[in-house]
């Protein structure tokens, strides 16, 4: 919200109070002030010039000779080539030695022979944006007004010495977006009551009602809308100075009606929108949902199919206006417009954040319809665009507005005793201390012993209560005015939980590995969230998500870590590894009643070369089994690697079947290893990538807590291979339990060392070979004891799996 520090003056005197103090005041009372600029630093020695004579350059098709009064004795020849010259104008001139936008110095000089004595000048060279210069000077000099004395200085004439405050609107405060409400702000600061001189109403004698009717559909979605008309008007260049206010304010002017509705956009915050009445089509307007495939020339041009979700304005039967976006091109104000429909409305904020993300049309109006306006000065602030509209374009304005639908707003009553002000601010404030601030506000009270009944008026509708009324006081009064205490209450010294030093211990682990942290959104997109899930849950949805992307709830890490993956692969860094320990958010209840359930998990990203190439070695990509090798180094850590088994899986689309496993601990799923599916891959744009996901409640709850320790045997281990042909179906893991369901106490390690499948072995058939590791930290183990483990093993291997010892 730009705020223009002259126009602010006319509603609360700030004589005294220079632009920079009353930014630091603001700042510190709850609006941020993001700069204050002047539009006229940086330049200097430009003057109001006179053109007296203008003829055309005798060598050149489109320079002119100028002869201009700039307030000296005698005139001063300037070479100007804008198509718009001529003589009698009022035009900004550079003398020679000014600067000008960009710090550009104008010299004397010559122009195909012809002296220049300065530089006859655009808005646009003296520093205005091309967005808000006027059309008829789009593409030429700017015409002063009449009164303009030759001689002065430009800037007065333009506001150009006025001080612009940017203001950093927070949803909470929409209140201020608008100079009413940043002037009942500025009041509360310096204790003053803002006074307005809005434009007094005349109607004449006809019915409104007679020229046009008005039906709304959906009430629901537009609690408020009435439309007014005026006659008669004529189209024209507005006033200099609604001219100059709106450039300042970063707005177009376009016409004396269309300003208006922006001049009232800036001073009560209410969009409004004005329809040539007999390009309408009709003399009903109909506010509806949209029929599927209805289409709509906004008034930039484009061509918008709709869908039933839209809310459109209507002649009853075509969509002329995207209700509280922007309007129709066929309904526009044009030049000879004579008759306007004034349309003054509010729209449901959920409505129009949805139609204005959908077309990404974000415009002022959307912007305050999506935050909230003002429900009490609804009808007001068209009355006053109506008497303007009357007064700038010479209208009549029909008698009565025709109100389809509309609210009644009504004062919030908060109550709130002193004490318990004081006790949450810890100060010590009194009676007539905290009725001041209320009185500041413009808030009205009721005051019974020490407890106040607040009333808030709608303008400020994001007061609701008691902790509204408590910050509000807090404002006022000044933060920085607070005064600093302790916390009081028994204290204890901090420790980590268990989970929270066994999570610590799984971080030094994988970063120990070559594991680098990310963090990612907890937001995303519906596709995303469903993806890699370990359960079947419900999403969680945002009610007013900030866009598409980020509209509900993961419900897994993996998607967010190939996104990053994404990021740095498109940016040339094509080794990565990355984990993330983050919640996720099942839903199992009533989505629309019921909280999410959160989990915290923790994921894995692998994707490149492990070692790269150089003279003496071969580069070595990433694998399923260098993840997997990294996840049973957090095992071990944990004390818990004897106890996990994986068992290879296809339930997950969007990892590759053969190369994907379950993770199980005692017999329960606590996550899963594979491979991105290469189309998976390729949606995210990254190559062949390696991820795994673990419950990291269910390691945390299940790792044992403290190591213990035992002396190194000081007997040998034995070892013994074992061989085998197996079925191909046959999991590596099935083996181990059977032969661990056997082997006796002593058996300390079983290590697979080959596979072999191929020549001389039948098909449907593989080789698997083993090591096996005995030991007795007690005694020597002897040959027969050793002997009579590997005939159990060997026995349990061919009755349960058929397995031909080799």
């Amino acid at each position: 919200m730009l705020v223009s520090y002259k126009w602010l003056n006319e509603f609360v005197d700030l004589d005294g109070v220079t632009p920079n103090e009353l930014a630091d005041k603001m700042s510190v009372t709850g609006i941020e002030v993001e700069g204050v600029t002047v539009p006229e630093t940086g330049l200097k020695n430009l003057v109001v010039g006179e053109v007296v004579e203008c003829v055309d350059h005798p060598d050149s098709d489109h320079l002119h000779i100028c002869q201009v009064n700039v307030g000296a004795e005698e005139l001063s020849q300037i070479i100007c080539g804008a198509p718009n010259i001529k003589a009698g104008v009022k035009v900004i001139v550079a003398l020679p030695g000014a600067r000008i936008k960009d710090n550009v110095k104008i010299k004397k000089g010559k122009m195909r022979g012809q002296v220049s004595n300065g530089m006859i000048c655009s808005l646009q060279e003296i520093g205005f944006n091309e967005s808000v210069v006027p059309k008829e000077y789009a593409d030429g000099i700017y015409y002063l007004p009449a009164e303009a004395i030759p001689g002065e200085s430009i800037f007065p004439y333009l506001d150009m010495d006025d001080s612009i405050i940017e203001l950093s609107i927070t949803p909470n405060r929409a209140d201020a977006l608008s100079m009413r409400g940043v002037a009942y702000e500025v009041g509360a600061i310096y204790n003053q009551t803002p006074t307005f001189h809005d434009e007094e109403l005349i109607e004449g004698d006809t019915l409104a009602s007679e020229k046009i009717t008005v039906t709304v559909e959906e009430k629901e979605l537009v609690p408020a809308y009435q439309i007014r008309i005026i006659e008669d008007v004529k189209i024209a260049p507005s006033p200099t100075w609604l001219q100059k206010r709106l450039m300042n304010e970063g707005i177009r002017p376009i016409n004396n009606v269309v300003d208006v509705t922006n001049y009232i956009l800036l001073l009560f915050g209410q969009p409004l929108h004005a329809f040539d009445y007999h390009r309408i089509g009709s003399k009903e307007i109909v506010v509806r949902r949209a029929h599927e495939a209805e289409e709509l020339v906004t008034l930039d041009g484009e061509t918008r199919g709709l869908r039933s979700e839209e809310l459109v304005i209507t002649n009853g039967a075509q969509p002329i206006a995207l209700a509280g976006v922007m309007g129709g091109l066929d309904s526009e104000i044009v030049s000879d417009t004579t008759t306007v429909a004034l349309e003054a409305a509010m729209f449901h904020p959920i409505s129009i954040r949805r139609t204005a993300n959908y077309f990404n049309l974000r415009s002022e109006s959307s912007a305050r319809f999506e935050k909230g306006i003002n429900q009490a000065t609804i009808g007001q602030s068209c009355d006053v665009a109506a008497a303007m509209i009357a007064k700038l374009a010479g209208g009549t304005v029909l008698k009565e507005a025709v109100v389809a639908t509309q609210t009644n707003p009504k004062d919030v009553k908060v109550p709130i005793t002193l004490s318990r002000i004081n006790q949450y601010l810890g100060t010590a404030l009194s009676l007539a201390g905290v009725g001041g601030i209320f009185d500041a506000l413009g808030f009205a009270y009721e005051l019974t012993d020490e407890e106040f009944t607040v009333i808030v008026p709608p303008r400020r509708w994001d007061i609701q209560i008691e902790a509204d009324i408590i910050e509000e006081v807090a404002r006022i009064y000044g933060y920085d005015r607070l005064p600093s205490t302790l916390p009081s209450g028994e204290t204890v010294a901090g420790t980590l939980t268990r989970s929270q030093r066994l999570t610590r211990r799984i971080r030094e682990v994988v970063e120990g590995t070559g594991f680098s942290e990310a963090i990612s959104y907890a937001l995303t997109t519906e596709k995303k969230s469903t993806q890699f899930v370990m359960k079947e849950s419900q999403l969680t949805r945002l009610d007013w998500p900030m866009t598409e992307d980020r509209a509900v709830l993961r419900m897994n890490l993996i998607s967010g870590l190939l996104d990053d993956l994404a990021y740095n692969i498109a940016r040339k860094n094509q080794s990565l590894a990355f984990y993330e320990i983050g919640r996720v958010f099942y839903q199992d209840g009533d989505a629309k009643k019921d909280l999410p359930t959160e989990q915290n998990h923790i994921a894995f990203a692998l994707t490149g070369e492990v070692k790269s190439k150089d003279w003496q070695t071969k580069s070595t990509p990433a694998d399923f089994y260098l993840l997997k090798g990294v996840l049973e180094t957090v095992f071990d850590r944990l004390s818990i690697l004897d106890r996990i088994q994986y068992i290879a899986t296809s339930a997950i689309s969007e990892l590759h079947p053969g190369r994907t496993a379950d993770i199980y601990i005692d017999h329960e799923r606590i996550g899963f290893i594979g491979q991105v599916h290469p189309a998976i891959a390729k949606e995210y744009d990254i190559t062949e990538t390696y991820v795994a996901e673990l419950n990291l409640e269910a390691l945390t709850s299940t790792a044992v807590a403290e190591v213990r320790y035992q002396p190194v045997s000081k007997f040998p281990n034995v070892n013994r291979d074992i061989a085998m042909l197996v079925k191909e179906e046959v999991s590596n893991q099935e083996v181990i339990d059977t032969i661990k369901e056997v082997s006796g106490r002593f058996l300390i390690q079983v290590k697979l060392f080959d596979v072999y499948q191929g020549a001389s072995i039948d098909k449907g058939m593989k080789s698997l070979a083993y090591s096996l590791t005995f030991s007795n930290p007690e005694m020597t183990l002897t040959d027969e004891e050793i002997t009579n483990s590997m005939n159990k093993i060997e026995k349990n291997l061919i009755e349960k799996l058929g397995a031909v010892i080799r």
